[in-house]
């Protein structure tokens, strides 16, 4: 199930159209309120979400979806107008997994969709148990510990630990977190790759160092001595 959050009512049928015609399950909906209404009733697997809505801006929607245990990890895509590199920055700094501004096409959009869900999905796959510095990843729960302690964290804060987990050692730069993580090269918006890891320490608290800066190159998960 997909769920579209869009005031438009053109672009809001055209989007469910193609959707559906693609082989998914779509709901489109107006305003927040019937929005929240929906996900208290069934949750979806991913999010298309407007920023400029009635009641309140789509922003805030993200930003509540992700203060939530039940929504945190659900990927969301930002589909709006507002088309600058500094919202795509506050979309993406939110929590959203990808930016599509409008005008777009529509085999574009369905084909974002599509690599979204199977990344996700593979996120949460089956493989080992990972640990080091105190961390600990169990990627068949989907679930991350730090100290013993299990903690929540954002869907694109699990997949650059998880990544950088799997890779210990390994120095990985901002591009190519970019790249792996978020799927494509977003053009002088590495900044909110610094965001995430800086969002993803001060979750793991006293274990955050597991995860070392390294100057000029990028960043790695240390290996356990």
């Amino acid at each position: 199930m997909i769920y579209m959050l869009e005031d438009d009512g053109g672009i809001r049928a055209f989007v469910t159209y193609a959707l559906n015609n693609s082989g998914y399950e779509t709901a489109a909906f107006e305003t927040p309120s019937a929005f929240r209404a929906a996900l208290a009733k069934e949750l979806p697997e991913l999010i298309l979400l407007d920023i400029m809505l009635p009641e309140e801006d789509g922003l805030s929607v993200l930003r509540s979806l992700r203060s939530a245990p039940d929504t945190a990890d659900i990927p969301v895509i930002m589909l709006t107008a507002k088309g600058t590199e500094y919202d795509k920055v506050a979309g993406l700094d939110s929590g959203a997994d990808d930016y599509v501004a409008k005008p777009f096409g529509i085999m574009e959009l369905i084909s974002r969709v599509k690599a979204l869900l199977r990344r996700s999905g593979g996120a949460s796959g089956s493989g080992a148990v990972l640990s080091s510095g105190g961390v600990t990843i169990h990627p068949q729960k989907h679930t991350v510990t730090a100290g013993g302690s299990e903690i929540s964290l954002t869907h694109k804060e699990y997949e650059l630990l998880l990544l950088m987990m799997k890779n210990k050692g390994t120095v990985f730069s901002r591009d190519e977190l970019l790249r792996q993580v978020w799927g494509y090269d977003f053009a002088g918006e590495s900044r909110t790759v610094d965001v995430h890891i800086r969002t993803l320490r001060a979750k793991l608290g006293d274990c955050g160092d597991v995860v070392q800066t390294v100057r000029g190159a990028g960043y790695k998960v240390v290996e356990d001595k």
